[in-house]
């Protein structure tokens, strides 16, 4: 009875995992998306773009194009107001961490007042997550991989 079952479902399970096989091997390497327009971001600026169901910030720095998390990794508040210092060193406005946009890099992680400090034990440091980014004609695309 038992090498009856293991051999009536085998064929179903191998098809299982060969359609789910098949289905990533379709999947395209690069994702990329069309988010704006090169004069729609002037140099040194800044602007909220979706991609992929996804809130990025598209930054126009001197050394290019930069495509990050809208959200601090903190407490997700909007980066959108943040500082910009020192050309690529983003600060966030609500508790003052400060992200490499060409990175992604905590320079500087945020502190939560005293007495609730151990939230920054349980939530730990992160990274600002970066996309990339491709100049095609006057499209600016990222990729959403």
């Amino acid at each position: 009875m038992l090498a009856g079952n293991i051999i009536t479902s085998w064929p179903k399970r191998a098809a299982g995992r060969y359609s789910r096989l098949l289905h990533t091997a379709r999947r395209p390497a690069v994702a990329l998306e069309t988010v704006a327009h090169l004069d729609e971001i002037p140099l040194g600026t800044r602007k909220v773009v979706k991609a992929g169901g996804h809130k990025l910030l598209l930054f126009h720095l001197e050394t290019g194009f930069y495509a990050t998390q809208a959200y601090c990794p903190h407490l997700l508040a909007p980066l959108k107001s943040g500082k910009l210092l020192g050309g690529h060193i983003l600060q966030c406005p609500f508790h003052r961490a400060q992200f490499d946009v060409t990175s992604g890099e905590v320079l500087r992680w945020a502190n939560f007042p005293p007495g609730i400090q151990a939230l920054n034990v349980l939530r730990g440091e992160r990274c600002l997550a970066t996309y990339p980014v491709v100049i095609e004609g006057d499209q600016i695309r990222v990729d959403i991989r």
